[in-house]
């Protein structure tokens, strides 16, 4: 067993029933014994779906059946393994997610293209249907609408603890209820969602548009957020609205009606992101990078990636050394605009450099005993521009070589 982070929240949220969402678990012992691992939601027919994907090019074979599909716009479950991420599996694996989609389907009364479907774990493993199928009746018939915290718990691998937030928005004076469950830990890299993330709405929002508000979300939250540079084959962000709150018809995705939820899904993602990074492969900080002053946005998030990705800079951090020399370093090989002498940094909101140079009189004192905390603020301004970006990341420590050296085993 791994330890559970020493960034985790003290409990896991309640999140409420979501009108026309229920959800079931089961142990299949595919990989873990003695805790669930595989989780279905089902949802009310004519339920709208939305999805934003890994940009690996080995994608999954659930990346792949979920791609083909999402044009659709119709849901009527998502299944999800632990485990085995039936990536890098040829046909074989496209046939194995197909046949628990088409299980699924068969119990739900209903296309196997309104049936999505999403797997994590090792990879180059096909999935074997023929073990979890048998569970998805019982799965069907037990479902509950209460049940999002056991689903939180079936869909980790790695992960020190189940990850789950709730909002609440109004559209057109109508209360609507946004609930999420994310996973993640290792192979976290802000590449278009890094983990998997399952969203549910009562919100009444056509699909075109919830895919509109849902790609926003996710730019702003799951990709600002690394652990370690790699992106994952299995990546998928889904939500699923079922309409029965009885909002009135949006207009579309800029529709001022909408701004509220909007808001709110932003939070939740950013929330769940958060959390991802909280629980990063034996993390023990969390870091925020904010750069100002580059040349635009993009530059921006370059630049604080380089940064977030910076063994050296994560290693400094793992190790409470206020060093600073390797955050110019990171700036200095970003590849955007950078000038020297009108570099700055702050860290915990203090100044330690300026005008490419350290500032006079710095004392590393009070930086070290920021360093010595569980949260870490980094500023860089390079005084260039208007472009801004924050990322969010954690340390590099032995805990990461010990959780992925023997992952298979």
């Amino acid at each position: 067993m791994i330890a559970k982070s020493p960034l985790a929240p003290d409990t896991f949220p309640e999140l409420p029933p979501i009108d026309g969402v229920e959800i079931s678990v089961a142990n299949t012992e595919l990989k873990y014994k003695g805790r669930p691992d595989l989780m279905l939601m089902q949802f009310e027919p004519g339920t709208q779906v939305a999805g934003v994907f890994t940009r690996s090019l080995c994608p999954s074979a659930p990346v792949d059946w979920c791609r083909q599909h999402l044009l659709g716009g119709e849901a009527r479950g998502v299944v999800v393994n632990a485990g085995n991420a039936n990536a890098f599996t040829g046909k074989a694996g496209a046939d194995a997610c197909e046949t628990v989609v088409a299980t699924v389907s068969d119990v739900l009364m209903c296309r196997p293209s309104r049936v999505f479907a999403a797997s994590t774990g090792v990879i180059g493993e096909v999935l074997p249907a023929d073990l979890l199928a048998p569970f998805v009746a019982p799965m069907v018939a037990s479902a509950k609408a209460d049940a999002w915290a056991v689903a939180a718990d079936a869909i980790l691998t790695t992960d020190t603890f189940p990850k789950g937030a709730t909002r609440r928005a109004e559209i057109n004076g109508t209360a609507v209820r946004i609930n999420g469950i994310a996973k993640g830990s290792g192979m976290i890299a802000p590449d278009m969602a890094t983990m998997l993330a399952f969203v549910a709405t009562d919100a009444a929002i056509p699909a075109t548009i919830l895919q509109t508000c849902l790609t926003a979300a996710v730019e702003k939250s799951f990709n600002r957020s690394t652990v370690d540079s790699d992106t994952s084959t299995s990546d998928t962000v889904m939500a699923f609205a079922t309409g029965l709150a009885g909002n009135d018809d949006v207009q579309g995705a800029d529709d001022p009606a909408l701004s509220a939820f909007q808001a709110a899904l932003d939070d939740l993602c950013i929330d769940l992101a958060k959390q991802v990074v909280r629980d990063g492969e034996g993390a023990t900080k969390f870091i925020t990078i904010k750069v100002t002053g580059a040349e635009h946005d993009m530059a921006a998030k370059r630049i604080a990636l380089s940064i977030a990705n910076s063994p050296l800079v994560k290693t400094a951090i793992a190790g409470e050394d206020a060093n600073w020399g390797r955050i110019v370093m990171a700036v200095g090989k970003a590849g955007e605009k950078a000038e020297r002498d009108k570099l700055a940094i702050r860290i915990g909101g203090l100044d330690v450099a300026k005008d490419g140079a350290a500032v006079e009189g710095f004392d590393e004192a009070p930086v070290a005993a920021h360093m010595k905390g569980q949260s870490i603020d980094i500023e860089v301004d390079l005084a260039l521009g208007d472009g801004n970006a924050t990322i969010w990341t954690c340390d590099l420590t032995h805990g990461y070589i010990s959780i992925n050296a023997d992952y298979r085993s």
